[in-house]
């Protein structure tokens, strides 16, 4: 009898990072609190989250990072405010983006030492359960929810499972790489190796790592003795590329478009096509997009 994989109910966020891209403006702003046309970035992979049917949400948070914090809470007198004034619409807006009362869990990361240490710090939270990852700087856009087309996945083959995307050969070493075997179809194969950021002549093929997880926690105990790698840093590739040894990974290439908000070109792109793809916006925004253009 096949035992059906447990329910990803958690997702960890690390947001402890500085955002020196983005300086002066994250001076003392969260990187994450930036906003992509209304919302704020991290707001986008919460809601990507909820689709899915993830149900806590734990934030690896460093210093100057409480306006998250702030913005997941109940914020009493400006919802007092629009209520009072019969702003109906702003008022359930604020509620809706606000996650249930004890499932937002905020966990310090008090020294940047990589993506791997932060996604460890939550380990005492997530326990022994399968979880989900977002890279909150990575905003992906599509009809369906990353997440929620990786559940899929998940339910389907069990293991551990990576969205990938495409990218020209001669960019792969900007990136982590993934070696693929079986494919299993619906855009899903069986991984057999990943390397980060390999020379362009080495790459096992052009797919690319794009900032989305779903992980079994036995990436935690590979985690705690995980040497520092690449930069110095405790390297989230590493203890999966250790994990393989034991468990099933599949990546699968997901139906979307990421924007790198961590980047201002990726973070500029992303506000002027999330702003297209609105029905509220786009009629007014189209018009002075091809007036700059022509300009």
């Amino acid at each position: 009898m096949t035992t059906s994989p447990r329910k990803i109910r958690k997702v960890v966020f690390p947001v402890a990072g500085l955002g020196t891209r983005f300086l002066p403006a994250t001076k003392v702003i969260p990187k994450e609190m930036m906003t992509v046309v209304d919302k704020p970035v991290i707001q986008y992979a919460v809601e990507e989250a909820i689709e899915a049917g993830i149900e806590h949400f734990v934030f690896v948070t460093g210093r100057g990072k409480g306006a998250i914090e702030d913005h997941f809470d109940l914020a009493y007198e400006l919802e007092a405010t629009l209520k009072a004034r019969g702003k109906k619409a702003e008022f359930e807006m604020l509620q809706e983006s606000r996650p249930a009362a004890g499932t937002a869990s905020f966990v310090r990361q008090q020294e940047p030492l990589g993506l791997g240490h932060a996604v460890w710090c939550a380990r005492d939270i997530i326990g022994d359960e399968p979880f989900a990852l977002a890279l909150p700087d990575m905003l992906i856009h599509g009809a369906r929810g990353c997440f929620a087309q990786m559940v899929d996945v998940y339910e389907a083959h069990g293991g551990n499972v990576i969205a990938v995307e495409e990218v020209p050969h001669e960019h792969v070493n900007r990136y982590g790489v993934v070696a693929l075997a079986e494919n299993l179809g619906n855009e899903t194969h069986r991984v057999t190796g990943m390397v980060e950021k390999p020379k362009v002549e080495d790459a096992p093929s052009n797919l690319i790592i794009s900032g989305r997880y779903i992980l079994q926690p036995e990436v935690f105990s590979k985690l705690a003795v995980q040497k520092p790698g690449a930069g110095g840093e405790i390297q989230l590739t590493d203890a999966m590329i250790a994990l393989m040894g034991e468990q099933d990974f599949f990546s699968y290439r997901f139906e979307g478009t990421t924007y790198d908000c961590g980047d201002k070109i990726g973070y500029l792109a992303a506000n002027v096509a999330l702003a297209l793809s609105r029905p509220d916006i786009a009629p007014k925004f189209r018009p002075v997009l091809d007036e700059l253009t022509r300009k």
